[in-house]
């Protein structure tokens, strides 16, 4: 019997829903309420904030999600009140707090908290955050008040600030509409603000307290403190818009060659090798020719791993990235030979290598001191004589944040590399989704350091390949929605699909040259396997099964070389976009980023149109050449729905 699958697992890989904010209004401003934080608080069109939130975080950066009672909210014309009681608890700790919330028709917003722990609270972060969004702030102007009552003009960071830009701060003010400014004003402890895009994330984070005190830290059991955040505009808000009925979103094929597409990889952690090696038919059919291959000097099963690499490199034809981690503790050339054995007893003749210490998977926030080990130039020297004539790539195994603050030196490199995560510190639906955002100004950021050398990015997907910033990546029995958990189950989900064509999209538009996705199988994989955790719907296949994302990296691996073409969309946050050029021949791949139906116009492309969402997700998991099937005619010009997450290719 076929197996079958709810809307949710659908969706997105697992029973459970994410929770959907209420939205309140007070005169022209807006905001949602959304499991005690506010967030989108916006004047008409324009987001004023992205977020303002109480949070509490443990010893290993992991945010509590708080558990809310005592709900009060209250609206009236042009005003709205809420007010709960939280508490954020696990079985080390407990703290409780309880928090006022008001806005008024004159856009003056309150947020206060009174906060008492029960016991004391190991932490490395309890307190607002505020989160600042990216369009039409980030390098404009502001004027930043510190604690001791200076204000200095400044501006948001247009590049990515590896350090925080701004320190003891009391209020930020912008221009968020000509004539019209808003001061985001924050009491208690000195805030400071670091630039969240070096995670991916769509905002600037200012928050309390300052990296330069003692972390962790401990509140103490019955000691109460206070905090508030408040919002107060320079003149008076204009009146509520009138609201019109929603649009569809139009897509503009333009001729413009704005780049090549990049090569598409896969990922290979060794756990997953053997696995993967079961599955080679399924990975030859996607046509990926790159596999970065994982080999850690500090494991002792490098030379069983290097045959399965082998075997598996021949049987799909690809060739072998070596991404070497080496255990920091003796010299290069002395740690390499275990590798190098390893790869010589499986004849695996590697096409490049990257090279890292274990030490340099761990962060080291600023002002830290980092780990004593050999010079870039010495490390680099050694591989380079280990593997002679074989490209050399450097960087960070770990994210965008590690190479941005530890910066090799490209000149030494064939090319440079670093993974991402969406879900570093939020894990709901929109905000893995908006991550999307934050790509174009993590490519620019890089390359103004890179020296112009071929930029890589990858292995990456939504679950967290390690964790920077605590022991390790977190577990998810739950099948829920965790930050930094090395299983998110929208990997198996149409949202997978949807979220990993917009990264691919935003990356070949900033013309990176290899783009690799997380893994053939496991928790970062595009082809289904028996695990350890549960799998709604891929536990009980009928025949071979692969996710929907399968299918996004089986259609561009195809076009990798061929032309990217310039197109324009309405709204680029809720519709993701590619164009691609070969052989005389346009195609358009689309991707619905939201959870509701969106209806699309396209100017003057003509074609078959070939959809995954949730009436085609039976087939697309169990038929390997879905998108090799003829779809439905759509006439030049002509409008067509797109269900929540869908991905289409319009060819």
């Amino acid at each position: 019997m076929a197996a079958t699958a709810s809307r949710v697992v659908k969706l997105f890989g697992t029973e459970q829903e994410d929770a959907k904010g209420r939205v309140l209004m007070a005169g022209p401003l807006a905001a949602v309420l959304d499991n005690g934080m506010l967030r989108y608080i916006k004047l008409g069109d324009i987001e004023v904030m992205r977020a303002i939130a109480f949070l509490v975080r443990d010893e290993n950066w992991g945010t509590f999600a708080p558990e809310i009672s005592n709900l009060k909210v209250a609206e009236s014309v042009g005003a709205f009140t809420v007010s709960y009681d939280a508490r954020c608890h696990d079985a080390m700790r407990s703290i409780r707090y309880h928090a006022e919330i008001a806005c008024s028709a004159n856009g003056g917003l309150t947020f206060d908290v009174t906060a008492k722990p029960d016991t004391d609270v190991l932490t490395n972060r309890t307190g607002f955050i505020v989160l600042h969004p990216l369009k039409g702030v980030a390098g404009h102007p502001l004027t930043v008040e510190h604690v001791d009552g200076r204000k200095v003009r400044s501006e948001f960071p247009a590049l990515i600030d590896p350090d925080c830009p701004f320190r003891d701060v009391r209020s930020l003010t912008h221009q968020v509409a000509p004539g019209l400014d808003v001061t985001c004003r924050m009491e208690d402890d000195g805030f400071e603000m670091e630039d969240h895009r070096n995670w991916t994330d769509a905002s600037f984070k200012t928050y309390v307290r300052a990296l330069a005190k003692p972390w962790p830290y401990t509140l103490p059991a019955g000691q109460e403190f206070k905090q508030s955040v408040s919002l107060t505009f320079s003149a008076q808000l204009p009146a509520p818009a009138v609201r019109t009925g929603a649009r569809s979103i139009e897509v503009h094929v333009g001729d413009a060659n704005v780049g090549t597409m990049p090569r598409i990889g896969l990922g290979l952690p060794a756990d997953e090798a053997a696995p993967s090696l079961a599955a080679a038919a399924l990975i030859r059919s996607t046509g990926v020719k790159t596999i970065i291959a994982q080999f850690d000097g500090r494991r002792a099963d490098n030379a069983q791993t290097a045959v399965t690499v082998a075997k598996l490199a021949a049987e799909i034809g690809a060739e072998i990235t070596a991404e070497i981690i080496l255990p920091g503790k003796a010299s290069t050339a002395e740690e390499l030979q275990t590798i190098l054995q390893a790869l010589a007893t499986a004849s695996l003749k590697p096409a490049a290598v990257m090279v890292s210490p274990a030490p340099h998977l761990k962060a080291v926030l600023p002002g830290s001191k980092g780990p004593d080990l050999p010079s870039y130039e010495a490390m680099y020297g050694a591989v380079r004589a280990a593997f002679p004539g074989v490209k050399l790539g450097g960087g960070m195994f770990s994210y965008f944040t590690e190479l941005n603050r530890n910066r090799p030196p490209a000149e030494l490199l064939d090319f440079v590399s670093h993974t991402t995560c969406p879900i570093v510190h939020a894990a709901d639906d929109v905000s893995v989704m908006e991550t999307l955002e934050a790509l174009p100004y993590v490519i620019q950021s890089t390359r103004a350091f890179i020296n112009g050398k071929p930029y890589h990015v990858g292995p990456s997907a939504i679950p967290a390949r390690d964790n920077p910033y605590g022991a390790a990546s977190a577990d998810n029995p739950g099948n829920g929605r965790v930050c930094l958990a090395k299983m998110d189950p929208r990997q198996r989900g149409l949202f997978g699909a949807a979220w990993t064509l917009g990264y691919i999209a935003a990356l070949a538009k900033g013309g990176i040259a290899q783009v690799t996705i997380g893994a053939p199988t496991g928790p970062s994989g595009i082809i289904a396997r028996k695990t350890s955790y549960p799998q709604p719907y891929f536990d009980e296949p009928s025949g071979p099964a692969v996710y929907p994302v399968y299918h996004i990296v089986a259609g561009l691996a195809a076009a990798a070389g061929g032309v990217v073409l310039s197109d324009r969309t309405s709204d680029p946050a809720r519709l993701a976009t590619l164009v691609l050029q070969a052989g005389g021949k346009r195609t358009l791949w689309l991707a619905n980023l939201t959870g509701q139906d969106k209806r699309v116009a396209v100017d003057g492309l003509a074609g078959q149109l070939r959809m995954i969402d949730e009436s085609a997700f039976a087939a697309a998991t169990t038929t390997p050449g879905f998108f090799g099937e003829s779809g439905s005619a759509i006439a030049a010009n002509a409008t067509f729905t797109m269900p929540p997450y869908a991905v289409a290719r319009l060819q």
